[in-house]
């Protein structure tokens, strides 16, 4: 379903700093733990074609030039394609779900999120390497709703609602956040295509016209929301930071390790310019 015989399987595990280590790759829990950790640290979540009006390719050699051979990130469409590729090429069995976003309190918003769903064992686990900041950087299991899963120094929950709805949850400080809500409807690539054309286009989008890279670190996490930069912890505590036009080429290599081609990175620090 999901292309992974495309996929240069040796170079996307180079990408994410699994490459060469000897590991012997099995659809099992120890590998997916693996594979989703290492994708979530070292690919960042970012929308930056979005701002700067490119096309948002799915096709995995698409998503395999960009993401891994151009070193760049991605949104949640083309992080959990390449992540639902890879684990469908080592053997994992992979469905998607559409998600809507929570974050923005009783506002109720559209299915725009792509999740992914992987059965092992015959044991249902969340994987996510496409909410950004707040997402989890581990996969979480879905079989027992209500229980915590500590992840590091962070925590989240999935709390089962009416018609078979889970909701992921994720603690900030002394406070349950909901993050996104999704059915047991299975989603396939081609809705994929249908959501990432909204969210690239539409001027209602919230990915139109800002700048918007995050990372979901260990020990903080960090996001780059128009001009102004986040740090999480996991206390709850932040810490904010406005980043101007001549500082944002070095800080988005050094807190993301994104490095834009000339022609990107001129246009990029001229919107950001324009904004300051």
């Amino acid at each position: 379903m999901w292309n992974g015989d495309e996929l240069d399987l040796g170079a996307y595990l180079a990408r994410i700093g699994l490459g060469g280590d000897g590991r012997e790759l099995r659809p099992d829990l120890e590998t997916l733990y693996a594979v989703h950790r290492a994708h979530t640290a070292a690919i960042p979540f970012e929308s930056l074609d979005v701002l700067l009006g490119r096309p948002v390719a799915l096709e995995v050699k698409a998503l395999e030039d960009k993401l891994v051979h151009g070193r760049r990130g991605g949104y949640c469409y083309e992080q959990n394609s390449l992540l639902a590729a890879a684990l469908e090429r080592i053997g994992f069995e992979v469905s998607g779900r559409g998600a809507r976003n929570r974050t923005r309190g009783d506002t109720l918003l559209a299915v725009t999120h792509a999740v992914l769903v992987v059965t092992v064992g015959g044991e249902p686990w969340l994987c996510d390497a496409g909410f950004g900041y707040q997402g989890p950087r581990e996969p979480v299991p879905l079989g027992r709703p209500g229980a915590e899963v500590r992840q590091g120094p962070w925590t989240f929950a999935v709390h089962e609602e009416e018609d078979g709805v889970l909701v992921l949850r994720f603690r900030r400080g002394d406070a349950w956040r909901d993050l996104y809500a999704f059915s047991p409807q299975r989603y396939h690539p081609v809705d994929y295509v249908v959501l990432n054309h909204y969210s690239s286009t539409h001027p209602r989008s919230s990915f139109i016209g800002r700048t918007l890279v995050q990372l979901p670190g260990q020990e903080v996490r960090t996001t780059l929301v128009g001009r102004e930069l986040t740090r999480l912890y996991p206390d709850g505590r932040t810490e904010r930071e406005t980043v101007g036009p001549d500082g944002l080429l070095a800080l988005l290599d050094r807190e993301f390790g994104l490095r834009l081609p000339a022609r990107d990175a001129a246009e990029l620090v001229r919107i950001h310019r324009s904004e300051y």
